[in-house]
């Protein structure tokens, strides 16, 4: 079993109104733009105590955890805008917890957003923001 095989864990889909349908097309929409960008979707919505991440990927050497922040419009501030503080620590948390569940492998990692803007229910934007934060102040892998 190759070291990257054992990153993949089925997801658990978010069902629900129709207000997660804008999250749902927009995370389609970030997964075929990393697609695009060469990496490799290893998991979808992974869920642990209070946080979930979006997107797990493999970009070379690196495992990416992925926030996608969709929006119908950018009236006011940019999408990653919203990944403050308080949602990097829950971020940080679940990837941690995700790493600890595969006996904590030697791996670089990094946590990326991806934006997602739309017109109407048609994609307009979609920007993959690389590294766009830190591991929350305070939490530590080794």
């Amino acid at each position: 079993m190759s070291l990257w095989s054992q990153f993949r864990k089925p997801g658990k889909p978010v069902e629900a109104g129709a207000h997660l349908r804008l999250g749902r097309n927009g995370e389609d929409a970030a997964r075929g733009e990393l697609e695009r960008l060469g990496m490799k979707i290893l998991c979808a919505n992974y869920r642990h105590g209070r946080g979930e991440i979006d997107l797990i990927v493999r970009d070379g050497e690196v495992l990416a955890f992925v926030e996608v922040k969709s929006r119908s419009s950018e009236s006011w501030v940019r999408p990653a805008q919203a990944v403050g503080k308080t949602k990097q620590r829950i971020l940080s948390d679940t990837a941690l917890a995700y790493l600890n569940e595969l006996g904590r492998p030697q791996v670089a990692f990094r946590f990326d957003i991806v934006e997602v803007l739309f017109a109407g229910a048609d994609v307009r934007e979609v920007r993959h923001i690389a590294n766009a934060f830190p591991l929350a102040e305070g939490r530590m892998y080794r």
